[in-house]
């Protein structure tokens, strides 16, 4: 059994997609929105039967190793080796091929990093301090185990060289963001060339999956060559802040099941208030909230509670990635904590106040009233549109028509001000304002628009579904759409299922995939899902009567259009006078209609 082989039969599809989709039964397949475009009706499949997946709305589909690489921008050689690891399946090809992508050479790299600072801190004299300190935050050793904190004595190439002994590259190791180039050395060597943290407590930073992607290092003694308190990983193949959720690799099952993600400011707060005992705790890796991490949190829940500095400067900083998150349609709560203090303080001086203020998180919009109103004097007109200017754009970026209603009522209730004439007053502010603006570190996406499939098409996917499905349990009505296929794409398709109906044998879609053109091929998986949604439960009597209702539907259709450019080619030849082009094209007329 090959290698990807083994790992299918060790990951089911549905469990591992629903790592990343909220999928829910639909027949006998999985169904949620799809994870690849926006949309609001779930038109995404998963199949456990057949352990595979597609999308209707976007026409992505495949099998686990295609997910991954789609979803995770991953080369089949990255996407084989991260499945291996989940699976427990020891690769059987060499090691040179799977190590050929940068990315696995990469992420190795940065495996022995951390297990590097995390041994020198447990084990080295030389961390005697960095533990104290640690200690003296209040970390016990089962929290240092689990996040893999570790230290770095302030030499100029300790971990460089140690990483050069385990067989890593130079270029590699730079990178990776561990090591520094001095300017003049000579790529390749390891001469003029420095380790980027040093005489810090180092903080791994893992991806969603777990992998170390990056790190924090925090200065253990300030001097004025130290640098800044804290030096983080720059941007890298690896490691891009504005795509990872600190902390998210350990937090995500348990946000799926309290169904409610926490998010704080630091890395500290995030390890302190999971040491308390709260599992769903997050933190951005320093940047606002942006669209990337918020798609990696829907991925386990629609709740977001947010604590941040109660200062201007801390409401300004989450303020954007707040209305990203509500734009997106999560239902957003504010935690309130004192001023001057932080979550990690609070777990460690009064752990029940911390729980108490994540318990009574106000709603986003309730928080936005209570700042608004602040001292307002509501009998003062210019008051009044003070208060609408500051709420009617925070109304407007709600998604859903009646919540949004809800605010409007709510708004116009405490002005005393018509909700229509809050209405219109929206409609002029929101015109006003520009849009968000996408963070400069992430170039904003492209929008890949796609027309939309004709009804023609539509029809001859639900019959091929339901012919790779069902079979052909009629051959009348299969026989009389030759002439439909010969001119479509499905033309092969068509002669291929033919071929082996007239012969006797059965349509086995497997085999039809291997002697199809690979774009033909690809839509198989596809249609298999929707034919198992459509068809796989009804008797053979009723699919019969189906099969030839949606064979007549399609001919029927194709019939009128093929009607139309032939009387539009009729008038054109008749408007050219060629009367042996008219009776060419009245002849193909008559043929079509009696058919």
């Amino acid at each position: 059994m090959s290698d990807t082989q083994l790992i299918k039969q060790k990951l089911d599809i549905v469990d591992f997609i629903s790592e990343y989709v909220q999928l829910k039964p639909a027949g006998i397949n999985h169904k949620g929105l799809c994870p690849f475009h926006n949309e609001k009706s779930p038109s995404f499949m998963a199949s456990r039967d057949r352990q595979s997946w597609h999308c209707f709305g976007c026409s992505k589909g495949g099998d686990i190793f295609t997910f991954v690489q789609e979803i995770e921008g991953m080369e089949f050689i990255e996407a084989l080796k991260f499945l291996a690891n989940k699976a427990g399946v020891e690769l059987t090809m060499k090691r040179d091929n799977v190590q050929s992508s940068q990315k696995n050479r990469l992420k190795d790299v940065m495996q022995d990093a951390a297990r590097f600072y995390h041994q020198f801190l447990l084990k080295m004299d030389a961390s005697q301090s960095a533990r104290t300190y640690l200690e003296e935050r209040g970390l016990m050793a089962e929290t240092i185990e689990v996040w893999q904190i570790g230290f770095v004595p302030d030499q100029w190439d300790l971990l460089t060289k140690y990483l050069l002994k385990k067989g890593h590259s130079i270029d590699d190791l730079v990178t990776a963001g561990l090591t520094i180039q001095k300017q003049g050395a000579r790529a390749g060597s390891s001469r003029g060339h420095y380790d980027r943290f040093r005489g810090r407590i180092m903080f791994p930073i893992h991806d969603v999956h777990g992998t170390t992607v990056g790190f924090t290092g925090r200065v253990l003694v300030e001097t004025e060559k130290s640098g800044g308190k804290y030096v983080n990983t720059p941007q890298s193949l690896l490691y891009d802040k504005s795509r990872v959720v600190f902390g998210l690799d350990k937090a995500k099952q348990t946000i799926r099941k309290s169904d409610l993600a926490v998010m704080v400011e630091g890395q500290m707060d995030v390890i302190g208030v999971w040491q308390s005992g709260m599992h769903n705790i997050v933190a951005t890796s320093g940047t606002a909230l942006t669209e990337h991490q918020i798609a990696l949190l829907k991925r386990y829940t629609n709740n977001l509670a947010i604590a941040f500095d109660a200062d201007e400067a801390g409401y300004k900083a989450a303020k954007r990635g707040i209305d990203l998150a509500r734009e997106a349609g999560m239902d957003v709560k504010i935690i309130e904590v004192p001023d001057g203090t932080d979550p990690d303080d609070m777990v460690k001086n009064n752990p029940e106040a911390w729980q108490q203020a994540v318990d009574g998180a106000v709603l986003v919009m309730d928080w936005y009233f209570h700042r608004a109103f602040a001292g307002k004097d509501i009998a003062n007109p210019k008051h009044k549109q003070a208060i609408a200017n500051i709420l009617l754009p925070e109304i407007s970026r709600i998604p859903f028509a009646v919540e949004q209603d809800h605010w409007l009522q709510k708004l116009s209730g405490q002005l005393g001000v018509s909700a229509d004439v809050l209405r219109d007053d929206m409609g002029r502010i929101v015109a006003d304002q520009k849009p968000i603006a996408a963070p400069k570190s992430v170039a904003a996406p492209v929008e890949r628009t796609q027309a939309p499939p004709s009804q023609l098409q539509l029809l001859a996917d639900e019959f091929w579904a339901f012919v790779l499905t069902r079979g052909i349990p009629l051959e009348e009505p299969f026989i009389a759409l030759e002439a439909l296929f010969a001119s479509s794409s499905y033309a092969p398709l068509y002669e291929a299922v033919k071929l082996r109906y007239t012969s006797g044998a059965s349509v086995d879609a497997t085999s039809l995939g291997e002697v199809l053109p690979e774009v033909l091929a690809s839509r198989i998986p596809g249609l298999l899902l929707k034919g198992d949604e459509a068809f796989s439960a009804i008797s053979d009597k009723e699919a019969a009567v189906t099969f030839g209702q949606v064979a007549h539907r399609l001919k029927s259709l194709w019939k009128k259009q093929e009607t139309k450019k032939l009387e539009a080619r009729i008038s054109q030849a008749e408007a050219r006078q060629d009367a042996g082009e008219v009776a060419a094209l009245m002849q193909q007329l008559n043929t079509l209609i009696q058919s």
